[in-house]
C-alpha cells in the first residue's frame, strides 16, 4: 500500500467525466510507473490522510476492511460558533445528490444510515476546532452532519457561508492593513489526520497526516486565544 498526506485542491480520483481533473491515482501510477487500486477517497478540498493499494491482493484487504467498517478514520473540522455540548454524534440519515446543487441532504425517508462522533477541542472567537469520528462513509457526511447541528465548516461553499478566513474578523489585537491581508485559510477547513487499517499479522497499521500550513495557522490561533478565556 502507499499512505498519501493529500493536500487540498487535488481530487483523489481522475473525475470520470472530465479527465483534465487529474486525481492523485493518476499522478501516483505516473510517479511510480505501475498502477495504483483505489481504496476509498476524500474530498478534493479536504486535506490529509488517503491510502492506495499497489497489488490486487491488498486492494482486496484494504476494500473490505474499509467496507466493513474496520478502518478507523479521524477528521479535525474548524467550525462556526461554539457548540454546546463535549461530545456528541448526528444520526442524521443522507441522501447524495438530493438537490439541484447536488448536495448530500438529510433525508429521514430516503436517506442512508449515517453515523459520526464529534469531540470539541478548543473554542475561541467564535469558532471552534472539533474532532469528527465517521463511523460510516457518505458522501460529505461530517460536512452536512455539522452543518445540520448550526456549525458548518469554514469555508464550506456547499453547506456554510464559504467566505475566506481573515485572522482580522476575529482577533481584536490584529493591527495589519487589511488591503494587504492574505486569509488564513480560504479552503475547507477539513483535513483527514488519521487512518487506522487492521494488520495482516493482527494489531492494526496508524498513518497520521501532520497538519498543512493553512489549517495548523487556524488552529494554533485559536488554541492560543482560548489559554486566555
Amino acid at each position: 500500500m502507499i499512505a498519501v498526506n493529500k493536500a487540498s485542491g487535488i481530487p483523489s480520483v481522475t473525475d470520470r467525466w472530465d479527465s483534465s481533473k487529474r486525481g492523485l491515482n493518476a499522478l501516483l501510477a505516473e510517479v511510480l510507473r505501475k498502477r495504483i487500486f483505489i481504496v476509498h477517497r476524500i474530498d478534493a478540498d479536504t486535506s490529509g490522510a488517503v491510502v492506495f493499494a499497489k497489488n490486487p491482493a491488498a486492494h482486496r484487504r484494504l476494500s473490505m476492511a474499509f467496507e466493513s467498517r474496520s478502518a478507523g478514520k479521524l477528521y479535525t473540522a474548524v467550525v462556526l460558533g461554539k457548540p454546546e455540548w463535549t461530545e456528541t454524534s448526528c444520526a442524521a440519515p443522507l441522501v447524495p445528490n438530493g438537490d439541484k446543487r447536488h448536495r448530500t441532504i438529510i433525508d429521514k425517508y430516503r436517506g442512508k444510515k449515517s453515523l459520526t462522533r464529534f469531540r470539541l477541542l478548543h473554542s475561541a472567537a467564535g469558532l471552534s476546532v472539533v474532532a469528527a469520528a465517521p463511523e460510516s462513509g457518505r458522501t460529505h457526511q461530517i460536512r452536512v452532519h455539522l452543518a445540520s447541528m448550526g456549525h458548518p465548516i469554514v469555508c464550506d461553499t456547499l453547506y456554510g457561508r464559504g467566505a475566506p478566513l481573515f485572522l482580522s474578523s476575529f482577533k481584536r489585537t490584529w493591527r495589519g492593513d487589511r488591503h494587504d491581508e492574505r486569509p488564513l485559510i480560504g479552503r475547507l477547513a477539513l483535513h483527514a489526520q488519521k487512518l487506522k487499517i487492521p494488520a495482516r499479522g493482527g494489531g492494526e497499521l496508524c498513518f497520521e497526516a501532520p497538519y498543512p500550513k493553512d489549517m495548523a495557522a487556524v488552529i494554533g490561533q485559536i488554541e492560543k486565544l482560548s489559554r486566555r478565556f
